[in-house]
């Protein structure tokens, strides 16, 4: 493992404070105090408020990004156990990242539900529409042997981690695609997301001791 892509598995969904203190996304004009990253702990939001779904009469797939600019804004038990899953298959995840020449990839949970008997599914029709790009999953960690085999039965469910070519604009808009169905509910989602932000901001400042000390 070389050390850039050691700091980028250390980084996901949990070592956000490590970051370096500008981001590429970050303003000459911002004061350090804005530009200042959110602790982890004091977020409320859980792993269903950052889902995107689709559906149709044969599955259910349900999609969480997994990225270290979310990690402050979840509450404590949902932080804990995506950056388990994440820790966990660390190995992998470097493993396959390498394997496709990527240092940063992006990642993101997801699972497939089945809404019937003798459903199959593919993994490799999920993709992501990104600023007019389409992007492919380079590969998967499979987290049950239902995603191995790629067929449920009713209410059966298979999951994995997807590594993407980029990392995933949690900050701005994506579509999530799987055959016809479509979902660009993430937009949608800005305005909760810059509402958890705030509130975590200024619970941290009224932690924060004072400065000026």
């Amino acid at each position: 493992m070389n050390p850039r892509q050691l700091v980028f598995l250390l980084a996901a969904l949990g070592c956000a404070g490590h970051a370096s203190s500008q981001s590429p996304s970050q303003s000459p004009s911002q004061s350090p105090e804005s530009a200042r990253p959110l602790p982890l702990g004091l977020g409320s939001l859980s792993q269903n408020d950052l889902a995107l779904r689709v559906r149709n009469d044969d599955l259910e797939i349900r999609f969480i990004p997994l990225d270290s600019r979310l990690a402050p804004l979840l509450a404590r038990d949902a932080y804990q156990s995506l950056r388990g899953l994440v820790d966990s298959h660390r190995r992998a995840i470097d493993s396959v990242a390498s394997r496709a020449g990527v240092a940063q990839p992006g990642l993101a949970l997801v699972s497939f539900f089945g809404q019937r008997p003798d459903v199959r599914f593919d993994a490799q029709t999920l993709t992501l529409q990104i600023r007019s790009r389409v992007f492919r999953p380079l590969g998967f960690i499979p987290l049950n042997s239902k995603f191995t085999s790629q067929q449920l039965n009713l209410r059966e469910q298979a999951s994995a981690i997807y590594l993407f070519e980029e990392s995933i604009p949690v900050e701005d808009s994506f579509t999530l695609t799987y055959g016809a169905l479509q979902s660009d509910d993430w937009q949608g989602k800005q305005s909760m997301l810059n509402r958890e932000r705030a509130r975590v901001s200024a619970k941290a400042g009224a932690q924060r001791p004072d400065s000026g000390r």
